[in-house]
């Protein structure tokens, strides 16, 4: 666990720190080293001459006002990667809070690494970031507390949703994710896990997690976590894709795009991570999240394309491509929750859904489909005000063609291979009644942080979730 303090003067601070401020900070002593690293127009770094720390790292100070493009982080990812030591002084006295809320996720969840899963042999020796320290002015100080509690909070949530994706998809089967979150909710006796097996589900008329599950030998489950911070009042719920593995099914994907599939239940596992912030924060609100769990694999009993199944609110869907299976586990589990709470705040529904979505927004954007427009302006809003944003795409009328099948309700996929994230999100619209808001978060860009040819889980968007419940108490 990484603590933090907060100090109004670098002389409270532990000797052998590694110091990061801005250029222009005023608590920095007045040596003949910091006259001349502040001179730099980049960064200035050093490990030599900088006693009592261990490491000085000067960055410019647009960085700290940049949420943007998040230069600051950029800045300071190289620099973390090899830490020299456990203790980090962070000069907040001149930083935006957006950027603020960025840097503190990034530095919180410094408490988790690949290493971490003991699969690898590694240096156990290894640095690791274990305290902040925050440099700030006095009147800063309890603002600061709020956002630090809140951020760090948050990035327990991320990191237990970056560890549960990371997993080796041998290991993380639908059950691994069940047990898994039971182990997790345990520690917060307001939560409390509802989990349906492969037989329930049949008896629950979850048609389309079924067919998506039942080519895999390890069976689909249906986990709901409910956390009631109050007594009564409307239940906000959030339904995530849990695609164990994804294979594509007998639609195969090639090699190169199978490698990354395990990420493929980062929704699920962001699900997860937003309601232990949730309990840890102990908001005053009802939630509801839940979890459809299925590996897309290949077997004798797997989904053939052409098979038509019924979600549990009774419509039907052909299924021509079976590479589409998430928005058929999303679409089941959006109308298993519209029923068991018809009087929902709202429906949220977060999945690594389309690879169409990347390529129209990148890896900086979640995309974000609605028809509520006071749902889509406060999750933008949230976007911004948490650095975690959202980019809207169009959902309307004009997509029905897309969806239109000659044997069922609806295909899974359209024809013609055009708006292949919208015309998702339009199918899964379906499985909300209209009198319930919902919005769809296409989270292919961001559910990832891809550095050097690598990827890994990124927790992404239980920041911008957490910001817009807050918003909503």
């Amino acid at each position: 666990m990484i603590t933090y303090q907060f100090i109004n003067a670098l002389s409270d601070a532990a000797p052998q720190s590694h110091l990061i401020a801005s250029a222009t900070c005023t608590h920095l002593p007045e040596t003949a080293l910091v006259a001349e690293m502040r001179e730099s127009a980049s960064i200035a770094d050093t490990r030599f001459g900088c006693a009592p720390f261990a490491r000085i790292t000067l960055l410019p100070d647009a960085l700290w006002q940049d949420s943007l493009t998040e230069g600051l982080l950029t800045a300071l990812r190289p620099l973390l990667a090899s830490p020299v030591s456990p203790e980090l002084i962070l000069d907040v006295t001149n930083i935006d809070d957006v950027v603020l809320a960025q840097v503190l996720r990034f530095l919180f969840n410094q408490a988790h690494r690949l290493s971490d899963l003991k699969l690898k042999k590694t240096d156990e020796s290894t640095v690791r970031l274990t305290h902040i320290t925050a440099l700030c002015l006095p009147e800063q100080q309890a603002k600061l507390e709020g956002i630090f509690r809140q951020q760090k909070a948050i990035a327990h949530g991320m990191v237990a949703a970056r560890r549960l994706a990371d997993i080796p998809p041998d290991r993380c089967t639908p059950q691994f994710v069940v047990e898994e979150a039971q182990k997790l909710c345990v520690a917060f006796p307001v939560l409390r896990c509802e989990v349906f097996d492969e037989k329930q589900i049949v008896e629950q008329s979850l048609g389309l997690l079924h067919a998506v599950g039942r080519g895999a030998t390890c069976p689909p489950r249906l986990l709901a976590i409910h956390y009631d911070g109050v007594n009564d009042g409307p239940v906000r719920c959030y339904v995530g894709k849990g695609i164990t593995f994804d294979t594509g099914g007998l639609w195969l994907k090639e090699g190169a795009g199978m490698y990354t599939m395990k990420y493929d239940m980062c929704g699920a596992a962001n699900v997860l991570g937003l309601m232990l912030t949730a309990a840890e924060l102990a908001l005053p609100v009802r939630i509801m999240g839940v979890l459809a769990l299925a590996e897309n694999a290949i077997g004798p009993d797997a989904m053939q394309p052409g098979t038509v199944a019924t979600a549990c609110n009774g419509i039907t869907v052909e299924i021509n491509n079976t590479d589409a299976e998430g928005r058929l586990v999303l679409a089941d589990a959006i109308a298993w929750a519209s029923q068991r709470h018809p009087q929902a705040r709202y429906i949220i529904d977060m999945a690594t859904l389309t690879g169409a979505v990347v390529k129209a927004l990148g890896y900086e954007l979640s995309g974000l489909m609605t028809q509520d427009e006071p749902l889509r302006a406060a999750l933008t809003l949230a976007g911004k005000q948490s650095g975690d944003e959202v980019w809207s795409l169009p959902l309307d009328a004009r997509l029905k063609k897309q969806t239109d099948s000659a044997i069922a309700d609806l295909c899974n996929t359209p024809t013609n291979n055009a708006a292949i994230s919208a015309s998702a999100a339009w199918l899964l619209h379906h499985f909300c009644p209209p009198t319930i808001p919902w919005a769809h978060l296409d989270i292919s860009g961001t559910a990832l942080w891809r550095e050097n040819g690598r990827s890994v889980a990124s927790g992404r968007p239980i920041p911008l979730l957490v910001e817009h419940l807050i918003g909503d108490i």
